[in-house]
Formats: structure tokens, C-alpha cells, sequence
């Protein structure tokens, strides 16, 4: 009985998991120990989701035999991208609005703040603008990290595909046959 090849959208799924529990543990560490939002500490988790991204081209590769095609990795990283943006703006909006409210005012205070300091709009605009963001700002944020952590996939799927690709030759086992013909 023939075993039917893994798919993509299955190791992409897997791996996108794990990162929104990292991203998640990496979100509270940082609120814990009360590192500032634009602490160089953030780009751990864009360590973390390029690693993992190559981690679930490679489990593919590795599914399929050791061998895979350039596009089969770029689509399994594309996939990666997506469900990973995805995982990660649901859970930009729940901890936004419902979890840690405080977080989206804190930075709408120092918006505000940085647009004061430089002086080109009037407090009305700057007002306007904040009720702006007090309404749709939690929504555009994680639409934002779908299309963002999308095209992540895509920029390191594509390094990803390049490096991990090693298709099957003509005197390369076919899977599933252990026994050289005699």
C-alpha cells in the first residue's frame, strides 16, 4: 500500500502552531518584565518565525524522501507565512482589545506624543487622527501582521526553496523502494 505524500498546508499548519505559542510566550515576557514595545527584544520573534519557516521546509523535504522542488518548498513556506499571519493577527486582536488594553493606549499616548513633538499638525488634527486609531487601529494592526508575516513567507520561502531544493535524478530510488533492481 502506497503511502500518500505529505502536503504542504499540513506541515505549514504544524509549524505555524508552534510559532504563535512561542510568539504568544515571547509577547508575555516581554509585557512581564516590562521591556519597552520597541525593545530590540521584539525581533526575537522574527528570529524565531524565519527559523521555523526553514524548519518546516525541511520536514517536507525530509517527509518526501530527502528530496523536494523548488516550488513544493516555496509553497510550503508561503503557506507557513499565511497561516502564521494569520494565528498572529487573531491573536493581535484578542490581546489588544481584550487582553492587555492597556498596551494599545500606551502606544496610542506615545503617538500622540511623537506627533506633538513634531509640530507639523494642529492638536485638532492630532486629535482627529487618534480617534481614528482608538476605533480601527486593533483591526488594521492585525490585518497588518496577516499581509506582513505573508510576505515574510514569501522573501524567505523563496531563500528557503533556493537553498533546501534537491530533486530526484533519473538513478535516484524511487520512494517506497528499498531494493535496487537486479
Amino acid at each position: 500500500m502506497e503511502q500518500a505524500a505529505p502536503t504542504s498546508a499540513k506541515i505549514a499548519i504544524k509549524w505555524s502552531l508552534i510559532y504563535i505559542l512561542i510568539a504568544i510566550v515571547i509577547t508575555y515576557v516581554i509585557e512581564i518584565a516590562r521591556l519597552d514595545i520597541n525593545s530590540p527584544v521584539k525581533y526575537l520573534s522574527y528570529i524565531v518565525l524565519v527559523v521555523l519557516l526553514f524548519l518546516a521546509q525541511k520536514e517536507h523535504r525530509d517527509k518526501l524522501g530527502g528530496y523536494i522542488k523548488f516550488g513544493d518548498a516555496f509553497v510550503t513556506a508561503l503557506l507557513y507565512g499565511l497561516f502564521a499571519g494569520i494565528l498572529t493577527g487573531i491573536f493581535v486582536y484578542i490581546y489588544l482589545t481584550f487582553l492587555s488594553p492597556e498596551i494599545f493606549t500606551q502606544t496610542l499616548d506615545k503617538q500622540r506624543e511623537a506627533l506633538a513633538a513634531k509640530g507639523n499638525l494642529s492638536s485638532d488634527q492630532i486629535d482627529q487622527g487618534m480617534d481614528i486609531a482608538k476605533k480601527y487601529g486593533v483591526i488594521i494592526g492585525a490585518f497588518g501582521a496577516l499581509v506582513f508575516y505573508t510576505i515574510l513567507g514569501v522573501i524567505f520561502g523563496l531563500i528557503g526553496a533556493a537553498i533546501l531544493k534537491k530533486e530526484r535524478s533519473a538513478y535516484d530510488p524511487e520512494p517506497g523502494t528499498n531494493d535496487p533492481a537486479v
